[in-house]
């Protein structure tokens, strides 16, 4: 296809709303592949059993749509107004990461896919077929062979002018494109990223064990969350921007344009008390349109919880209600909570009274080892140690 034909595909792209687009064979390299094949054998994919069922269309984009001789990748930029990493120390305050605080990005960059398609199909005659993380595309690769930024030591996609706050999205297209050259790695020997999660979730650089990621815990995992994450997650409630806030490229990030992107005031850093009073309707409510509501309920207030007992305050009221709440996963932290923040004579007559009747399992289990010296069961209001982070390379 003739030069002119791709420019103006690209130019485009951009005039229906996109920050930055290029264009990918479709194809993933062998090393992606590996990469892939390695995660899912290890299990580190946790509860996401639909990684397992679509894992060939991942490692062959070709096999997903058969018609497409070219990927036009698109990305948005969602950079955030201020540093991340301060919401952290408002503790009585809910963290919510950066991309969930407005309006569904899937929602807004579908409409402007839409838009792009039409548009080729319409002007070259071709077939198109749009995605945004809705379908099972290896998007970081892409986005590396379409010039657009490389995947970084934290498996997410870094880019010289936007950093890491990129929302991707891919037109496939009959239409045969010149590719653009892929992205080269600009990490060096910089380790910034792996140093500063709370969970030890990186093995290795550029390989994410998600079943101890914050962000899959609070948003992927559909059970209850382990002991040993309860204490890191701090005041997260819906994801984790630790690895993407620390990373030194940021410095050459912008602060996002589109209005859907821009925090929502009642989505901002939400007071976490009034969050434990929600039930499932007053949720739907609250967080209409936002990614915050594919969650649920349940699973929201089991994050809000731990990181109400994570706080420097005083035991709301509401927890002690939550006690009776219909859901295990609610009562489960409930319990956790009440362990961390209430005097230890009170936990004690209460385990005494309910956990006789108690028919969940593993809400038992949190009534054992409320009182247990494991180091869960007080509330530590010592500050947390700063993690290391280096700079010793990546930037020119």
């Amino acid at each position: 296809m003739s030069t002119p034909v791709r420019q103006r595909v690209l130019d485009a792209a951009r005039a229906a709303g996109f920050d930055v687009a290029g264009i990918a064979p479709v194809a993933v390299g062998a090393r992606e592949q590996a990469r892939l094949d390695g995660f899912l054998a290890g299990g580190e994919h946790g509860d996401m059993d639909w990684m397992l069922r679509t894992a060939e269309r991942r490692r062959d984009p070709a096999r997903l749509w058969p018609p497409a001789r070219s990927v036009v990748v698109v990305a948005a930029n969602y950079g955030p107004a201020r540093p991340p990493l301060e919401d952290l120390a408002q503790r009585e305050r809910g963290n919510i990461s950066v991309y969930a605080r407005n309006r569904d990005y899937h929602d807004i960059m579908k409409k402007q896919l839409k838009r792009l398609g039409r548009w080729m199909s319409e002007t070259f005659g071709c077939e198109a077929r749009v995605f945004v993380d809705t379908a099972p595309v290896l998007e970081k690769p892409l986005a590396q062979a379409g010039g657009i930024g490389w995947q970084g030591k934290h498996t997410n996609l870094v880019s010289r002018g936007f950093g890491s706050w990129l929302f991707l999205g891919e037109v496939f297209t009959s239409l045969e494109l010149e590719p653009d050259t892929p992205a080269p790695d600009h990490c060096g020997t910089c380790r910034r990223c792996l140093d500063i999660c709370p969970t030890d979730a990186f093995p290795a650089p550029y390989t994410l064990d998600a079943r101890r990621c914050i962000s899959y815990l609070t948003i992927e995992h559909q059970g209850h969350i382990a002991r040993e994450f309860r204490i890191p997650m701090g005041n997260r409630i819906f994801g984790c921007d630790d690895c993407l806030a620390v990373c030194p490229w940021n410095r050459f990030a912008r602060t996002a344009r589109e209005a859907g992107f821009i925090p929502r005031d009642d989505l901002d850093l939400p007071e976490l008390a009034p969050l434990l009073e929600l039930d499932d309707a007053a949720f739907r409510a609250r967080f209409s349109g936002s990614p915050v509501k594919r969650l649920g309920r349940d699973r929201f207030l089991r994050n809000v919880l731990i990181a109400v007992a994570n706080a420097d305050g005083p035991l709301p009221a509401r927890v002690h209600d939550l006690l009776d709440d219909p859901s295990p996963l609610v009562r489960a932290m409930a319990v956790w909570a009440l362990g961390r923040l209430a005097p230890r004579e009170r936990v004690a007559a209460l385990r005494e009274t309910r956990m006789p009747g108690e028919p969940d399992p593993q809400v038992r289990r949190e009534w054992t080892h409320t009182l247990g010296g494991d180091g869960h069961g007080h509330r530590d209001l010592s500050p947390a140690r700063p993690r290391p982070g280096r700079l010793d390379g990546g930037l020119p």
